[in-house]
């Protein structure tokens, strides 16, 4: 006879205990923290990613971690939770993606006639969302431009990367032009690499943000806003309250560019839907 397997054991010849009560919580940890919204379909996901962090904090079980990590206050806990919520976070992204984004913006910065204007990137990831804005700005108004770019995202290993601003000469979205005008070559051991241009990089001001803070001081208002590929990790509650948050730092008429899969028609008091995945703040 084969024995019983416990139904909630998620182990199975893996490296650490790990079964459905720690994916639970889990669950509830990255939601309080972060607002993330986790399927069950994402226990795997879920032990692969925290599984890094038994390894370096020296846990044997999930057990033991997430006691650990709910139980140990200041700066040393701080931190790990912020490696917490840097392994559950997912950063896929490219240089100009979803271009038709760019090409609306480029007709709105137009219209500006060259007025100072502040545009928040609020999940920069690895930076390829700003320094794409940065240069439809550069493309648009010149590398002078009275424009500010707030460029933010949860997780501060990938800004990390972001500020540098180095980048596989391969990178997807880039043009040959767009490579001349804006990167510099790597030579010798940076061969194969590039490095954003300082007088483009000048536009951008990177920062960690959580979106699930309590007090947003973000300072002046901002003209346009990117939150694209970000809501579709937040469950309907959360969603609204991000988006009577993100209104709340907006100019009126302000622009919102969100993801191709994303749709807030339900929130028309907020913004109302004026061309392809692109909001106007009521």
């Amino acid at each position: 006879m084969l024995p019983v397997q416990d139904p909630s054991n998620l182990t199975v010849d893996r490296e650490f205990a790990f079964n459905t009560r720690d994916f639970a919580r889990v669950r509830a940890l990255i939601y309080e923290r972060a607002g993330i919204s986790l399927h069950e379909g994402k226990q795997a996901m879920v032990y692969s990613r925290l599984s890094r962090r038994l390894r370096d904090t020296g846990h044997p079980s999930f057990e033991s971690y997430l006691q650990w990590l709910e139980s140990n206050h200041g700066a040393q806990s701080q931190q790990e939770w912020q490696e917490f919520i840097n392994c559950l976070t997912t950063n896929l992204t490219s240089f100009f993606r979803e271009d038709h984004h760019f090409h609306a913006l480029a007709e709105w910065l137009k219209a500006r006639a060259g007025k100072p204007t502040r545009i928040w990137c609020c999940a920069a990831s690895t930076g390829e969302e700003p320094y794409s804005l940065a240069m439809t700005v550069a493309e648009v108004m010149g590398l002078h431009a009275p424009v500010k770019i707030l460029a933010s995202d949860i997780d501060t290993h990938v800004l990390t990367t972001a500020s540098r601003g180095v980048y596989d000469a391969n990178a997807r979205g880039l043009s040959p032009q767009r490579l001349r005008s804006f990167f510099l070559k790597g030579k010798g051991n940076n061969e194969g690499c590039i490095r954003v241009k300082p007088e483009l990089a000048r536009f951008i001001e990177f920062k960690p943000f959580n979106l699930m803070q309590p007090q947003w001081q973000l300072g002046e208002g901002f003209d346009i806003v990117f939150c694209r590929n970000v809501m579709i990790y937040f469950d309907a509650p959360t969603q609204r309250k991000v988006l009577e948050r993100i209104h709340g730092v907006m100019k009126p008429g302000g622009k919102l560019f969100v993801g191709h899969s994303e749709n807030f028609t339900d929130s028309r008091d907020l913004f109302l839907l004026q061309g392809k995945t692109v909001y106007d703040r009521v």
